[in-house]
Formats: structure tokens, sequence, C-alpha cells
């Protein structure tokens, strides 16, 4: 219990893992309807995965909730605005990216800027972001950048060929990450891929809301747009984990059980795949010059660490890099509150989750906090900017050249 970050902030018993598990046992067995307020209790929970860590029994708590959110849709929809954006929005691609485009034209007339590329949600959008720095939405996408075959340069020999799963806040907000990401992995032989046909992971749609049926499209599309390639390189723990999760929640026929787990078994995080395929010596990871001398900390994303269990690469890469000073900040693995919607539907908790991280990592008296989940990115860049921290949020592969 005194582990749980929802908890430590509201002891509350809904807001534990024990307590939750009660009140699905109550939904399920028909004792309790699924309410508006059973279903605030359900949302409320990051899925970090911190009581599945320290649960003495094992069990994985964010796997029931995940399935009692399904329980929930079945029982009483997904509801305005949830199915027009999930079911109608995210698995349309073109259509997704053309609606984020005409964002980007108002967003430089309506939202104030604040500082860098950080925009500040305004007054009427206070119900949705109440107060939320968020990054601008690119001006061009990944996908509009890249081509879909990356090759490395003529005079360097091809180990593999992988698939790169961009995901929507790469694609979207951080293509500079995109670009680096494939810069340096065709500078190391590996050639890269980013199909046409990927679309978003599914996490907000099948773990955030409950929405297999949907989710289990989206799967299908990834599946197909990844065929034929050693790897599937991601560059985000949360898609990487929820990918993973395919085989788990959402294959309902032996075929898709067969198809979602060699999926995943392809699926590799970008610093994994940097350390334990290619094996790239300390040499290969040269400092870029915005970063050198400076104080770099490591925010380690519940999903990387918790759900993939990648805690050693990442480390390693950054202790390669000459020309800064890594210092771990004393809870590196603490989550930092976003978890998606959840930090939409309970923005204040939410806040007083990053309220800790943000303490921890002024703590090291870092330049730099560094992520390997731009979910994580924009959680730490509101965080900060709003309590005016001098320290920058970057993706760990921005260091690297």
């Amino acid at each position: 219990m005194s582990a749980c970050p929802v908890y430590i902030e509201q002891k509350t018993e809904p807001s534990v893992a024990r307590g939750k598990i009660m009140l699905i046992r109550a939904m399920l067995s028909g004792e309790l309807e699924p309410t508006d307020e059973m279903v605030r209790n359900l949302n409320r929970c990051t899925l970090c995965g911190t009581c599945a860590q320290n649960c003495p029994a094992g069990t994985n708590v964010p796997a029931v909730i995940t399935a009692a959110r399904a329980d929930k849709v079945k029982m009483r929809g997904l509801g305005f605005p949830s199915n027009v954006i999930y079911r109608f929005l995210l698995p349309r691609r073109k259509l997704f990216g053309y609606t984020l485009r005409c964002a980007s034209w108002f967003q430089g007339i309506f939202l104030p800027k604040t500082q860098g590329t950080t925009r500040h949600l305004s007054f009427f959008l206070n119900a949705l972001g109440q107060g939320r720095q968020i990054p601008q939405i690119a001006p061009k996408f990944l996908r509009q950048i890249l081509p879909e075959d990356n090759k490395p340069p003529k005079d360097t020999s091809v180990k593999l060929k992988t698939g790169y799963f961009t995901g929507c806040m790469t694609d979207y907000v951080f293509p500079e990450v995109g670009e680096k990401i494939v810069r340096f992995l065709t500078k190391n032989g590996v050639e890269v891929v980013v199909p046409r046909g990927q679309g978003c992971c599914g996490a907000p749609v099948f773990l955030g809301a409950g929405d297999f049926e949907t989710g289990r499209k989206m799967a299908d599309a990834n599946v197909r747009a990844f065929k034929d390639l050693d790897y599937i390189i991601t560059d985000c723990a949360t898609c990487a984990s929820a990918m993973k999760d395919y085989v788990k929640f959402l294959a309902d026929t032996d075929e898709r059980k067969r198809e979602y787990q060699a999926y995943a078994d392809k699926i590799k995080d970008v610093t994994e795949f940097l350390v334990d395929v290619l094996n790239l010596p300390d040499s290969a990871y040269h400092t870029a010059p915005e970063f050198k001398g400076k104080t770099v900390t490591w925010h380690e994303p519940c999903h990387l660490g918790k759900h993939l269990k990648v805690k050693e690469a990442p480390r390693k890469i950054l202790k390669s890099l000459k020309d800064i000073k890594f210092v771990e900040m004393s809870k590196p693995d603490a989550c930092c509150g976003m978890a998606g919607t959840f930090s939409i539907y309970f923005y204040d908790l939410s806040q007083k989750i990053a309220a800790k991280k943000v303490e921890d990592i002024n703590s090291t008296g870092a330049d730099v906090v560094v992520t390997d989940c731009p979910g994580c990115q924009v959680q730490l860049i509101d965080s900060l900017t709003r309590r005016r921290g001098p320290v920058q949020v970057r993706h760990i592969m921005e260091l690297v050249e």
C-alpha cells in the first residue's frame, strides 16, 4: 500500500490495489453497478506496476484493472468523446494526422507561448489541461521527414534489417528524436524500415479505456505493417510494453495468439537493442555537443523498468558518454504521474505525484533529465516548467552522436 503513488497522495481504500480488487470483485458478481464513481476508481490508477512489484502474493494488479476496464466497456460502452477519439480518430492514422495538423495551425494563435517549444493551455482549455504546459505539435511529422527505407552509408555493411515503431509522440511532437535514432542506427550498420502502415500502439485504447475490440484492430494493423523484419525498435517504453501485451489481452483466436507472440518477440527498446543485440562498445557512443560538460540524471519509465525489465541498458549508454557527468536520483524508477489519460482526468493528482519526482531531480543538481518515454517527457516538461525549474528534459537518444 505504502508504495502506490496514488495511495500515497490520497490515503483512501479505493485508491490502492486491495480496494480496487474488492470493487472489481463486487462489480463482476453484480453486487455493484459500473457507476460513474466506480469508473473513476478504476481509472484512478497509473498502471505503473509498483503494486505488482511489491505484492507478496505476486498478483498482477495492473492486468486485473485492465481486464476490469474492458468489462466496464462491455457493460456501459465508451461514451462521448472517447468513442469518437478511440474508435474513429486514433485507428485512422492519416485522419488523425490531418486533425493534428489543423490543431497545429491554431496553437500558434490561441495558445500563448511560454518558453522554448512549450505552450500554455490557456483558460478556455482549463477543463482539459488545467494550465498544462505542452510541447508544440511539430511543423513536420516524422513520416514526412524520413523515407520508408533507411539504409546504412555505402561504406557500412548491413548487419540487420529492423522496423522502427515511431509511436504517436515521436511522429507528431518529437520528430527530431526519431531522426536522430535512425541516423545512429544506420551509422552502425542497421537498415531501418519505417512502415507507412503502422499506427498507434493502442495503449490509450485497450489499456486505458478498456476497448479491446478497437485495440485488436489496431494490433492487427501493426502486426501486418512489421512482417518480415528482424526486430521492431521503439523509443517509447509505453508503446513497447503495450504491444508486448497484445497477446495477453487481445489474442482471441489461436491465430492471433501466434501472430501477436511472434510480434512481441521482435520488439526491443532502442537502448536494449543497442546494448544487448548490437552489443556496441562504449567507444560507439559520443556526446552530442549541446550536452558536453552537463550533469545528467535518468528518469526510468515505469513501463521500461517494471514492465519490460530493462534497467541496465540505458545506464550503460549514459556511463559510456565521457563528456557528461551522470548522477542517479534517489528514486529513478518512481512514477512521474503521466500514465496517459490519467494525467488528463486526474491532473491535480498527477501533479502531486510529479512534484516528488521534480524534487528528486532537483536534488541531483542536474542540468538535464533524460528518459526513454515521450509521455514521461511531456509530464516532466510540464512539471518542471510550472515550477520554473532550469532542468532540460530530453530523450536519452538525443544525447548520443
